[in-house]
């Protein structure tokens, strides 16, 4: 299979679902995905990060020698939503190492903070956030003073989020 022709061939999500069992848990193939995503078009590189979601949440270990590749995506300015938003899915659903811990709260925060930021990429943010901090109670108190502050203005599933992380940030805080 030649996965570029086959995320420019259609877009619905059964061909996404397709390729994703295509790669399946072969490093190789992931690797051929993460450059696609990476160095092509804007509709390869959104087909692209869809289907790596759902190769990192059936095979997590896949995105470990591409993280620091994502995370410096992330950074960039002109980082498309759909780029910003799937890759801070991803890294919500998996254990960041320690060494890209303190990068990944960087962005994640910063996310967070930014009134202008999709409903989505702040909700996964917000829980890359919890799930580094969950150790760490002074993290956890700052991520709550954030969710609190925004909760007023926030959609209803940042709200939802935001409440059960906070639920859950109490109980470790007690």
């Amino acid at each position: 299979m030649n996965i570029r022709e086959e995320l420019l061939a259609d877009r619905s999500k059964a061909n996404i679902v397709r390729i994703a069992q295509y790669i399946g848990d072969d490093a190789k193939r992931f690797s051929t995905l993460v450059d696609l995503f990476l160095n092509d078009k804007w509709r390869i590189n959104q087909r692209a990060i869809w289907v790596m979601v759902y190769c990192a949440e059936a095979h997590p270990k896949l995105i470990y020698p591409h993280l620091k590749a994502l995370l410096e995506n992330l950074q960039k300015p002109d980082a498309h939503n759909a780029a910003r938003r799937n890759t801070t899915k991803i890294l919500s659903v998996i254990d960041i190492p320690k060494k890209y811990q303190g990068q990944a709260l960087d962005i994640c925060f910063k996310f967070l903070l930014d009134m202008q930021e999709q409903i989505a990429v702040k909700i996964f943010s917000m829980q890359v956030v919890y799930n580094i901090s969950i150790n760490e109670p002074d993290l956890l108190q700052e991520l709550a003073v954030v969710i609190e502050d925004q909760l007023p203005y926030g959609s209803a599933g940042f709200k939802a989020r935001g409440k059960r992380i906070l639920n859950e940030i109490r109980q470790i805080l007690k």
